[in-house]
């Protein structure tokens, strides 16, 4: 059990950090405000290392990625460009950021619970990952 649910739990963290870092990707143009501009930069760089550390333990351990639902990937992108299309404030790029910041924030903490039998090491980078989220999220008020 604890191999499935390290397994299940690494796998989420990396779906979750494709998904930060393609949602990092579709509006960093969008930016208008410079040091929104670089704190998401600074962000995503955040991601893009953490994303490593959990490509390596893939590979290691030879466990398959998982991609974020295809669905899930869709519907944020349209949401994105629909908003952004009618209102391309920073202000709207920080609330939607914000928003995938907290949704990030609940699926890991929800994954947490319910792999609590994952190894240490795995749930480490899931409280990183959670880490990151927040931080971000707490820096984005700031452009709401």
């Amino acid at each position: 059990m604890k191999k499935e649910e390290t397994t299940l739990l690494l796998q989420e963290c990396d779906a979750g950090l494709k998904m930060a870092i393609s949602s990092i990707d579709e509006v960093l143009d969008t930016i208008q405000n410079q040091e929104l501009k670089q704190l998401s930069i600074d962000i995503k760089n955040r991601h893009q290392k953490l994303k490593e550390e959990v490509d390596y333990l893939l590979k290691k351990y030879e466990i398959k990625e998982k991609e974020a639902s295809l669905m899930a990937k869709s519907m944020s992108w349209m949401k994105m460009n629909f908003k952004i299309a009618m209102d391309h404030e920073d202000s709207t790029i920080a609330s939607l950021l914000f928003q995938g910041c907290a949704m990030g924030v609940e699926s890991l903490y929800h994954y947490l619970h319910g792999y609590q039998n994952a190894h240490v090491k795995v749930k480490d980078i899931a409280l990183k990952l959670i880490k990151i989220e927040e931080d971000y999220s707490e820096k984005l008020k700031v452009y709401l």
